[in-house]
């Protein structure tokens, strides 16, 4: 039986990102045109090569190839009346509704998704992929990475970790510990 190999990989920076600034369906911020094509070759072979619909993730896309399958299910979490929002301007007018939102994953005071939905959606496309034999190179959005991250981890995290020679991850303490996906690394 032929293994499923999945690289989900974050899209490109935006100027969203570099704001704070829940996302709406923004470019990147990068000159992506002139840099197609730039990234396919750190895979051997040519894997089958997914994206979200946002503009975004389609514009990364294009820097690991040409043909692209758009998947709905890779899509962003809807942020609701949030999207373009600064985080900096909620903590501001609606604290309380955004600390609800980071205390309580099936919260959405913003009228969008909750983590609990974007789990649920990203937890069926995985399922799906089960019997998907091959490489699939995935862009998406850092919160279906760490969504399917938490699918993947979620039972006896130990002995689903496997640790590559060289390979890095960083972990940060502000307040809590967090996970970083080192940038660059396939």
């Amino acid at each position: 039986m032929q293994a499923t190999r999945l690289t989900l990989t974050c899209h490109a920076r935006t100027v969203a990102q570099k704001l704070a600034t829940f996302p709406t369906n923004e470019p990147l911020e990068m000159d992506w045109q002139s840099a197609k094509g730039s990234r396919r070759d750190p895979f051997k072979g040519t894997p089958r090569l997914l994206c979200g619909p946002e503009l975004r993730t389609r514009q990364t896309a294009e820097l690991f190839g040409n043909e692209v399958e758009i998947v709905s299910a890779l899509r962003d979490c809807d942020f609701g009346r949030w999207k373009g929002a600064r985080i900096d301007d909620l903590q501001k007018t609606e604290p309380e509704a955004l600390q609800a939102w980071l205390d309580d994953p099936a919260s959405a005071p913003h009228g969008g998704e909750s983590v609990v939905q974007l789990a649920e959606r990203v937890a069926l496309w995985l399922k799906s992929l089960e019997a998907t034999p091959g490489h699939i190179l995935a862009i998406t959005h850092p919160f279906v990475i760490r969504a399917a991250l938490t699918q993947v981890l979620q039972a006896s995290a130990f002995n689903l970790i496997d640790v590559e020679p060289l390979s890095a991850i960083e972990l940060r303490f502000t307040g809590r510990w967090r996970l970083r996906l080192l940038e660059g690394v396939i």
